[in-house]
């Protein structure tokens, strides 16, 4: 049982930090900004080693990483897109990444909560990872 529940909540880390990685990506090319540019590199080579972390331990549990959904990374995609298009501007910016930061603290708190028997070590890694989301939320509170 207490595999199952590592499993799981690596797989949730492992899924967040991709999206996480991904809507960064996808935002920096509308930046214009340096400072919110530093913030943003400065949050996506944390989320990189987080991302790194959860894949190593999923592969010690005999798994592989999982993927964002489809789905939800078109939609995200569309979303960052259209907004963009309609006022570009940093307060948009870092409205759309906490929004993002929203969600994944959300889905990764609950997933935790559901997976109380995980190792430690996948327990730990989800907790750095929701404190990297509040940090980064914390962070771009200021282009609001």
């Amino acid at each position: 049982m207490k595999e199952e529940h590592t499993i799981a909540l690596l797989k949730e880390c492992s899924s967040g930090c991709k999206m996480a990685l991904n809507s960064m990506g996808q935002i920096l090319e509308y930046v214009q900004d340096e400072m919110l540019e530093h913030t943003i590199l400065e949050a996506k080579e944390e989320h990189e080693k987080l991302e790194k972390k959860s894949g190593g331990l999923l592969r010690k549990q005999g798994e592989h990483e999982k993927q964002p959904s489809i789905t939800a990374e078109a939609f995200a995609k569309i979303t960052t897109d259209v907004k963009m298009m309609m006022n570009g501007g940093n307060c948009q910016i870092a409205k759309l990444l906490m929004d993002g930061c929203n969600m994944g603290i959300q889905s990764i708190s609950e997933c935790r909560n559901q997976n109380q028997e995980a190792s430690k070590e996948a327990l730990d890694l989800a907790a750095k990872i929701i404190r990297a989301e509040e940090e980064f939320m914390k962070n771009l509170r200021v282009y609001l």
